[in-house]
């Protein structure tokens, strides 16, 4: 038998149907990378996969079309209904898609071996970026996580760190980010592989300060960067789509900067004086102000924010912090956490 399809139109059906069932897979999947993770590299890349396959649906295909004599028509298959969340819809149309794309690399290889070449180009690419989409999926369920999110500790240098960090677990802190400036390397490494398997435990999320590489070496969930590290872009090369990214921002220029990058957060300041950082001028409460008029993103305010300061800070229109001091040199860490957890929104 001829594959053929200029001599045999059950061929050029064949190769019809799987042009659409492939382009219709792939629509689903950037409708999905569009509106449900923002991913706009994977949407951009998926939607030159669609097009590249439309400028191969050639009229000889679309006119051997007949859904009289397709015995197929209208099947379903009980796993159909088991696909009750979008990861598992994404899942069942890149698998929709790679057999489609399959079968046209068969089917056409002699008749039309350009289509052949570039189904078989799109398969593969296809196959890497399933792995991708899987990565955004789960930064996402990290997002909605960091939603959830209203105070944040982040850690300064000490003994028994994790104890201190336990005790803010205890209380409820569903955020920590790890921050130590002044010690080797095998130290860092050493107390961040410990925060993140009390993270784990208190399943609250760990992000690492500056340090990508420390951040990958201890599965945490993300890194926060300042305007000194670098680029957003960079990072998430680095980093992978399934990890969060934070950006500190002190004045609105940065602010606004950092919105039109891949941040998933802020943190907003310094708002007072810190001891952190001394030598940074604070950005004050009409920054604050500013910054929940001017963005929709999630972001902590962060600076010298303590219990006698914070009601100050929330008027402002902040309904996130970040604290350093107010905790880790608290004689009693959960009662710290607790009480300035109360006065959140």
């Amino acid at each position: 038998m001829s594959i053929d399809p200029r001599a045999n139109t059950n061929v050029a059906q064949l190769i019809d149907a799987n042009l659409d069932r492939a382009r219709e897979g792939l629509r689903v999947i950037e409708d999905w990378c569009r509106f449900g993770l923002c991913q706009k590299d994977l949407v951009i890349t998926l939607k030159d996969w669609r097009q590249q396959l439309g400028k191969h649906h050639r009229d000889i295909y679309k006119q051997a079309r007949s859904t009289t004599n397709d015995q197929g028509l209208g099947l379903t298959h009980p796993a159909q209904k088991k696909r009750d969340s979008p990861e598992k819809v994404v899942a069942a149309n890149c698998s929709r898609a790679q057999e489609a794309l399959r079968v046209l690399e068969e089917f056409s290889r002699s008749s039309d071996p350009d289509l052949a070449t570039i189904a078989s180009k799109i398969r593969y690419g296809l196959y890497d970026l399933e792995k991708s989409i899987l990565k955004a999926t789960s930064r996402k369920k990290l997002y909605e996580k960091l939603l959830k999110c209203n105070f944040c500790l982040i850690t300064s240098s000490k003994e028994n760190l994790s104890k201190t960090v336990e005790k803010a677990l205890q209380a409820g802190v569903k955020i920590i980010q790890y921050r130590c400036k002044n010690a080797p390397d095998s130290k860092k490494f050493t107390e961040a592989k410990e925060l993140s398997r009390l993270c784990k435990q208190y399943k609250s999320l760990l992000i690492v300060n500056d340090r990508i590489d420390l951040a990958l070496a201890v599965d945490a969930d993300g890194v926060h960067l300042g305007q000194d590290d670098l680029p957003t872009k960079v990072a998430r090369h680095l980093l992978g789509h399934e990890k969060l990214i934070g950006r500190s921002v002190h004045c609105l220029k940065q602010l606004e900067r950092a919105q039109k990058e891949e941040c998933d957060y802020l943190g907003v300041g310094p708002v007072f004086t810190t001891q952190t950082k001394p030598q940074e001028s604070p950005a004050g409460i009409g920054f604050i102000e500013l910054a929940a008029a001017s963005t929709q993103m999630p972001w902590f305010a962060i600076g010298g924010i303590n219990n006698s300061n914070l009601n100050e800070v929330t008027s402002a229109g902040a309904g996130r912090i970040a604290v350093v001091s107010a905790v880790m040199n608290a004689d009693d860490p959960y009662q710290a956490s607790l009480e300035l957890m109360k006065k959140l929104p």
